[in-house]
């Protein structure tokens, strides 16, 4: 593999010029064909009107679904646009029937709007959730899964990195006994989608939900969902508009056959087609080379807080991608983060709120997350653990 061009990546995105930014799982720093896309098509809004600047950018919007298609080796009708990761997600979850005792199984990494989801969905129905233990490393023990399935278990649903740490779940095992036992396999890939090579086949899953504004860098606002045919032509979306279906009668409708019946007609166009060009511009320099680049930054950027005296490291998992947690002795996660801004380091903080299970589980304290990505240096992260050395002594 060819080795990783940081100076033009940089050069594509302005943002390295004035802050050093270690908060990609928020949201990362666009690239400047991202911005420029959104903003040249406002800018022909603005002259031409919102239903004629829309018609006369028909085939781009449509090529937005085949660059996402190419990015999870999809099929271009099984992918859906939506205006954030959790809409997209949401469309699935709401759209499974479930009854008394009907079982959903998930991780203790999971997220909190889909544990909140969960929860609701037991509570109108009567369904119950279970949580999967953990393996020795930190990941979903995929032997007590296997070992929970039988046929009261309507769904697996498992956010394959979370929002607390670096770890990487085991989706394609967890793919492989959803198919063998002939349950649907919802993986949430919020964080996944754009620092790791992700092919839907590969991971088994029915369907994957994902952000644009994290790791593919596109702005904020924007999300897509993969739906397989096999899920899709079981399910009706708890929600249809004239977009997801066509009225035929005056007491008859059809619902679109591909993933677009999990739309909605009004959308952000401008968004839209920043997220295609942030997903093209990620394919441009190739997902493999990508995630390695980011595996080892945050390989590089453990060692360093691991080896800063009453500085400790979180994440777990078998596997680890971009995402780094850490906590400071005699510092609240939040002071350390507001140390950091002030000179100028971006990071971000996690805590119990976010995820539950597995604060609950590891007795974590409140989490600093410095998530890197491929536009990151060696000379950032050097900096970023100097700062936190200063801070500790």
């Amino acid at each position: 593999m060819q080795p990783f061009d940081v100076a033009r990546a940089r050069a594509d995105t302005p943002g390295c010029a004035g802050v050093t930014h270690f908060n990609n799982a928020g949201a990362a720093l666009p690239p400047s064909r991202v911005t420029d896309t959104v903003v040249d098509y406002l800018r022909v809004e603005a002259l031409a009107g919102g239903y004629e600047a829309a018609a006369a950018a028909a085939d781009r919007i449509e090529a937005v679904y085949a660059s996402i298609a190419r990015l999870l080796d999809a099929a271009p009708e099984d992918i859906a646009l939506t205006d954030s990761a959790t809409r997209a997600w949401q469309a699935v979850f709401y759209a499974l029937p479930f009854g008394p005792g009907d079982r959903i199984l998930t991780s203790r990494a999971e997220y909190a709007s889909n544990a909140i989801a969960y929860l609701q969905v037991a509570r109108r129905t009567g369904a119950v959730v279970e949580v999967v233990d953990d393996d020795e490393s930190g990941q979903l023990d995929v032997a007590d899964l296997r070992r929970r399935v039988d046929p009261t278990v309507k769904l697996i649903a498992v956010s394959h990195v979370p929002t607390q740490g670096g770890l990487v779940n085991p989706a394609e095992e967890i793919g492989a006994i959803a198919r063998e036992a002939d349950i649907p396999f919802l993986l949430d890939a919020c964080q996944s989608a754009g620092q790791l090579d992700l092919d839907v086949t590969r991971l088994g899953c029915d369907a994957l939900s994902a952000t644009g504004r994290k790791y593919l860098r596109g702005p904020r606002g924007t999300g897509f969902l993969y739906v397989h045919p096999r899920l899709r032509e079981r399910l009706e979306p708890a929600m249809l508009d004239l977009h997801s279906a066509t009225w035929t009668s005056p007491t008859e409708y059809v619902v679109d056959p591909t993933a677009k019946r999990f739309e909605v007609w009004e959308r952000d166009f401008a968004a839209m087609l920043g997220l295609g060009a942030a997903v093209d511009y990620a394919l441009g320099w190739g997902l493999p080379a990508i995630e390695q680049r980011v595996g080892a930054l945050a390989a590089t950027l453990r060692d360093r807080l691991g080896g800063i005296g009453g500085v400790s490291v979180h994440d777990s998992g078998a596997r680890k991608c971009g995402l780094v947690t850490f906590s400071a002795a005699g510092l609240d996660a939040s002071e350390v983060r507001r140390r950091l801004s002030a000179a100028k380091i971006n990071t971000s903080t996690t805590d119990a709120t976010s995820a539950q299970y597995d604060f609950a589980a590891r007795s974590l304290p409140n989490l600093v997350r410095a998530s890197v990505h491929y536009y990151n240096t060696e000379e950032e992260i050097d900096r970023l653990a100097g700062e936190v050395a200063q801070l500790v002594r």
